[in-house]
């Protein structure tokens, strides 16, 4: 007799130690191994495979050269659209930033589960989207303050805003600033997790459709099924997406550090 299907969404998000939690605190923390960081490790290796091939410096580049130089030259263009000259030594961070978000959210999508290995797409959580926006939002103020001083906080004041207005200006502006990583990290991370949700929603209509019979099977099963192949589809999209847009946010809001347009 088929079994009830009982397929929770939530659960592809639980952070689980690997070895165990036990005997694994430091200065009254816990810092198990976890599977969220063992994703984070396979995509760092992968993204430095991926480069380490790509470095030969051939005379006659192969396709994995080129594919490296491609996007190495894709992110260069962009900061120096974005920021200028100066951009160009931001790329090497960019760069990984955007590699690093674009194949943690490729290998969550990776069909691994047919071989027993379920994938953990960390950045469909948000302290994890949270520390990448913090890692920009320091580096703008760090660049900010040192490159202008204290000139910096003209940034929050528009250029030509009459100066009754600018006590009204200076904190919308100011408190505009300060949610930009909180609106960075919340773009990735509800992108990620809806996307993975709605796909664990789908696999269960598959699965009731499958132990309520033949008939009610091709009635639910089927479509469902089609549908998760489409949206396994766009997600591929969206995973390249939201990798282009964190990079590019990311080189705006240095663009303002540097230039204080």
């Amino acid at each position: 007799m088929a079994q009830e299907a009982k397929v929770d969404p939530m659960y592809q998000f639980q952070i689980q130690p690997i070895f165990g939690s036990e005997n694994w605190e430091l200065a009254g923390m816990n810092i198990a191994f976890t599977n969220s960081a063992m994703w984070m490790l396979i995509s760092a290796v992968v993204l430095w495979v991926f480069m380490l091939g790509g470095m030969r410096r051939e005379l006659v580049p192969g396709r994995w050269q080129m594919a490296v130089e491609s996007f190495t030259g894709f992110i260069d263009n962009m900061l120096e659209a974005n920021v200028g000259k100066a951009g160009r030594k931001y790329v090497p961070y960019i760069f990984s930033l955007f590699m690093f978000i674009l194949f943690a959210n490729l290998l969550g999508l990776m069909p691994l589960g047919l071989a027993g290995v379920h994938p953990f797409t960390f950045t469909s959580h948000l302290t994890v989207t949270g520390v990448l926006s913090l890692m920009t939002f320091a580096i703008v103020l760090i660049v900010g303050f040192a490159k202008h001083g204290f000139h910096f906080f003209s940034l929050f004041v528009p250029h030509g805003t009459p100066w009754p207005m600018i006590p009204i200006i200076f904190p919308i502006e100011l408190i505009s600033f300060l949610f930009r990583p909180i609106s960075l990290a919340l773009r990735l991370f509800v992108a990620m997790m809806a996307g993975h949700v709605l796909l664990e929603i789908l696999s269960s209509f598959v699965i009731s459709g499958i132990n309520a019979g033949p008939a009610f099977g091709a009635l639910v099963s089927i479509p469902s099924m089609l549908l998760m192949i489409a949206i396994c589809a766009l997600e591929i999209l969206v995973a390249g997406i939201q990798a282009y847009v964190f990079a590019l946010l990311s080189s705006l809001y240095i663009n303002d550090a540097e230039n204080l347009h």
